[in-house]
């Protein structure tokens, strides 16, 4: 039995957010993006090295507790952003066709509060386990956000005429930072 588009249930996840083995292999839809932030993501479960005890004092213990506090925000604010979306999320950097264009919440706070959560996070980590590594890991992770988001605006100002205007008021990923806020200021 065939079903016409109509009758078919539209389904989240991969299907519906363009997900397919050929765009692993073309990035047709920035695919290399996303597998690039998610090989970042759990390089940040790697142990600290070097081991903050390798150059002979201990790790302060505010630190360590400021960046588990860090953590643990950036996971609160990655959740609010989660839902914030709704049915526009989608891991990739093109945009659902169609899907609504989300400026308020989350977003009216910046334009990828989702990037922002995620390197909440990674700072948290560095900072809670003292890992050069982990510094290392959080600048990569900058890159790749900050590519993924550029790229997402493109297709973003194709599908909303109205998205110039918000991206103009609004910053990007850190505000003011260079590379994680490109706004004409």
């Amino acid at each position: 039995m065939i079903r016409s588009p109509k009758t078919q249930p539209e389904f989240p996840g991969p299907r519906r957010w363009g997900l397919s083995w050929g765009g692993w292999f073309d990035n047709r839809r920035g695919e290399w993006w996303l597998l690039a932030q998610l090989a970042l993501i759990a390089a940040h479960l790697l142990p600290p090295w070097p081991a903050p005890g390798a150059w002979g004092y201990a790790w302060p213990l505010p630190v360590a507790l400021g960046g588990a506090l860090l953590f643990l925000l950036g996971l609160a604010l990655a959740a609010q952003a989660f839902w914030g979306l709704g049915a526009s999320l989608t891991p990739l950097p093109d945009p659902i066709p169609g899907a609504a264009l989300v400026t308020v919440g989350p977003y009216g706070r910046c334009r990828h509060p989702l990037y922002q959560a995620l390197l909440l996070c990674s700072l948290g980590v560095s900072l809670a386990l003292g890992s050069l590594l982990h510094l290392a890991l959080l600048l990569a992770l900058c890159a790749v956000l900050g590519g993924k988001a550029r790229r997402e605006e493109r297709s973003l100002e194709r599908l909303h005429p109205d998205y110039v205007a918000y991206r103009a008021s609004t910053p990007a990923i850190i505000p003011r930072l260079p590379w994680l806020d490109w706004r004409v200021l």
